[in-house]
């Protein structure tokens, strides 16, 4: 058990303790905002928010230029969420769960392509290439992009960008030392599945209330 312990974990033996509490306190918050998001739930947000926030500078300092970007477009799509959620339909309903129309898939493709562009952009400008890490970087970073789009809209779709971007996440955050964030992603992945499944049956159904 020991020297399994010690494999996971011989990445942290030259971090900075404080590195290691705010990935761990960014990673609990993620956690949150991807449960609220399962139930539909506008806490998804504010929790979303703060991780987020701690991932920038986490990232920031280690120079995952790509990360980095996700997770400050998450930040701002996380207002933009939470202004859309609380609006409403009518007098008593609010934004229900769809699935995507043809129109916004086009845009998905068009946000996935317009967003590799930019992260290859930046990667060329700070000469940050540094192997097949960057280009995986650079594919994790376009399909964030598009299931945060799609999850501030509420559509059914989101989840699955978000399962197939976590699958390709586990091993990668674990080869870049950031070991509880890779497990972090382990959950993701299995709750995401899950909230699918829940999205799914609650297709275009109003609520009257998104605070349950």
């Amino acid at each position: 058990m020991s020297l399994i312990f010690d494999w996971l974990f011989s990445e942290y033996e030259n971090t900075p303790t404080h590195f290691i509490v705010l990935e761990v306190i960014a990673i609990v918050f993620g956690f949150l905002s991807v449960l609220f998001s399962k139930k539909d739930n506008i806490l998804v947000f504010p929790t979303g928010i703060v991780s987020t926030l701690i991932f920038v500078y986490i990232l920031y300092q280690y120079s995952l230029l790509g990360d980095m970007m996700i997770n400050a477009y998450y930040f701002i799509m996380s207002i933009y969420g939470w202004y859309i959620w609380t609006r409403k339909v009518d007098e008593s309903h609010f934004i229900p769960i769809e699935k995507a129309t043809a129109r916004e898939n086009v845009k998905s493709i068009f946000i996935f392509i317009g967003t590799a562009i930019f992260v290859c952009i930046v990667y060329e400008v700070f000469d940050k290439w540094d192997g097949w890490i960057s280009y995986m970087d650079v594919l994790t970073t376009a399909i964030f992009f598009v299931g945060m789009w799609l999850m501030a809209k509420k559509r059914l779709e989101n989840w699955i960008y978000w399962i197939v971007g976590d699958l390709i996440s586990i091993p990668l955050y674990y080869y870049k030392g950031l070991t509880f964030t890779s497990f972090q992603y382990i959950l993701f992945t299995i709750i995401a599945v899950y909230g699918f499944l829940e999205w799914k049956k609650n297709l275009n159904k109003p609520k009257e209330t998104l605070l349950k």
